[in-house]
């Protein structure tokens, strides 16, 4: 996984010009969609469900969606988002009774596969489940709201789940969404992040200036590595 690419999380655009927000984030460079799921009972908000993807396909958006699932339960809503335009489905492990059967939905409808790692769960139930997934998102906030403090205890859960990734041997991604912000890309780069899950930090200031920012970042570090 040598791209590194940028995923702007929608919670925090305008809802009532979300498409038009949408295709303004993608033409000032970011690579992919974060599209948050909660159901105000796995967490504690209430935000979209598959009509909204759906609409959001049919306005002519064809970059990636990452369909970030917080709900309980989770497998109904599975085949929905993935029918109404969902390229990963990513579930949260504490919203099913069953995990490796949730997976195994994920990748039946013709989606790839990711877990959601909140900052207090162990990372230890990853290895029993590796060989089925696509993408570990890692939350660096609790999950629920947007515009939340980063948590730095990220960055050794980063690194474990590296290791982990590497000795699979498997092409996984490592996501991390929550509080990112400019002084925090360098370290999490180093670390082995493939996407950076970003929201607030780019709508609430001005998402052109913020992203270009971020891709010079992301092209330095890319440099360097070289």
């Amino acid at each position: 996984m040598n791209k590194i690419l940028l995923s702007t999380s929608i919670l925090s655009a305008n809802f009532s010009i979300l498409g038009q927000e949408i295709k303004n984030v993608l033409k000032f460079g970011a690579d992919m969609i974060h599209f948050d799921v909660m159901d105000n009972h796995y967490v504690p908000n209430l935000t979209f469900g598959p009509m909204v993807l759906k609409s959001i396909r049919n306005y002519n958006i064809l970059n990636p969606i990452d369909v970030h699932i917080m709900a309980k339960p989770v497998d109904n809503l599975i085949p929905l988002f993935a029918q109404a335009g969902a390229d990963f489905i990513t579930i949260h492990p504490e919203s099913t009774y069953h995990l490796n059967r949730t997976l195994n939905i994920i990748k039946d409808n013709g989606c790839k596969v990711g877990v959601a790692i909140n900052p207090a769960l162990s990372i230890d139930f990853i290895d029993d489940i590796i060989e089925k997934l696509d993408l570990v998102l890692i939350m660096s906030v609790d999950p629920g709201f947007s515009n939340q403090e980063f948590m730095t205890n990220t960055f050794k859960k980063i690194n474990l789940i590296k290791k982990k990734v590497i000795l699979s041997k498997r092409k996984i991604y490592i996501s991390v969404d929550g509080g990112i912000k400019l002084n925090h890309i360098n370290f999490l780069l180093k670390s082995g992040v493939n996407i950076l899950v970003i929201g607030s930090y780019i709508f609430n200031n001005d998402p052109k200036f913020i992203i270009k920012k971020i891709k010079n970042l992301i092209f330095k570090f890319n440099k360097i590595k070289k």
